[in-house]
């Protein structure tokens, strides 16, 4: 019950949702890079003077079947385009759809919270061998283990870590994903959080040829530092900023998301 009065107003981490209550966030982003990390994790300009840039709106939601079980969904609206000095490529239309369930395994006021997660990625009404793809055009199916405290009285705020394995249909690698996030209250209506978020390949996918997206690789490693700041406006809704850069990773590209977002919730 804390955690809900705390950094991000919504239903964190390992935390689910009560029964019939909701939250709602739908955010502008931007992506940029003219960076890539290579084979041996060393970031360096894009070859050719590449850039690439995504611009979307995204709408994540959350509703609580029960007290101990939450559904989750996720889609993307995206514009992007892939530029060097040989060609221009753009694309837009729906990304990949995620759909989902957070189930309650446990949950104490000593121990803390520990849930688990079962995510399907669905590919969007994009073609995968268009020139520049929104993403692989194919199914993942993802489960985690995600732990939750409470660090009140200590500090206004929480701490979360997650765990998961995702299995990915076709050519591309299976994927190790893993979450550190911690959240505190600055004030009564602004809050802070910062988060780790990484993916680390298993390396069985087979050799995929160039998609002209920088994104939608293979056999990739990333680290992101995801750093938000939010104001709760009113008990049902507020606005966040957030900044997440890559920090390392390995075949893939290596830039920025800037995010502005609005989010509702149960009061």
């Amino acid at each position: 019950m804390l955690v809900s009065a705390y950094a991000g107003s919504g239903f964190a981490g390992a935390w689910t949702a009560k029964q019939h209550s909701f939250y709602e966030k739908l955010a502008f982003n931007y992506y940029f890079s003219n960076e890539t990390f290579n084979a041996a994790g060393d970031r360096g300009r894009t070859p050719g003077n590449g850039k690439f840039t995504d611009y979307n709106i995204s709408n994540y939601f959350e509703y609580g079947l029960w007290d101990s079980l939450t559904v989750i969904n996720s889609l993307t609206y995206k514009w992007i385009e892939n530029t060097d000095t040989a060609l221009r490529a753009i694309a837009k239309g729906l990304g990949d759809v995620d759909l989902g369930l957070r189930y309650k395994l446990l949950e104490s006021e000593k121990v803390g919270i520990v849930s688990s997660q079962l995510l399907f990625k669905i590919p969007g009404p994009y073609g995968k061998n268009d020139p520049l793809p929104l993403g692989n055009g194919q199914y993942d199916m993802e489960v985690k283990l995600l732990y939750g405290r409470s660090l009140y009285p200590l500090i206004p705020g929480y701490g979360n870590v997650e765990i998961g394995y995702r299995w990915r249909a076709e050519a591309p690698s299976d994927e190790v994903r893993y979450l550190i996030e911690f959240g505190v209250d600055l004030t009564k209506k602004l809050y802070t959080r910062a988060k780790l978020d990484g993916t680390l390949s298993v390396d069985n996918g087979k050799k995929l040829d160039s998609s002209g997206n920088p994104t939608a690789t293979n056999n990739y490693d990333l680290g992101k530092l995801d750093v938000t700041v939010g104001y709760k406006a009113a008990p049902d809704w507020g606005v966040e900023a957030s900044y997440v850069p890559a920090i390392y990773g390995q075949n893939t590209a290596a830039g920025a998301t800037y995010s502005l977002a609005v989010y509702f919730k149960t009061p």
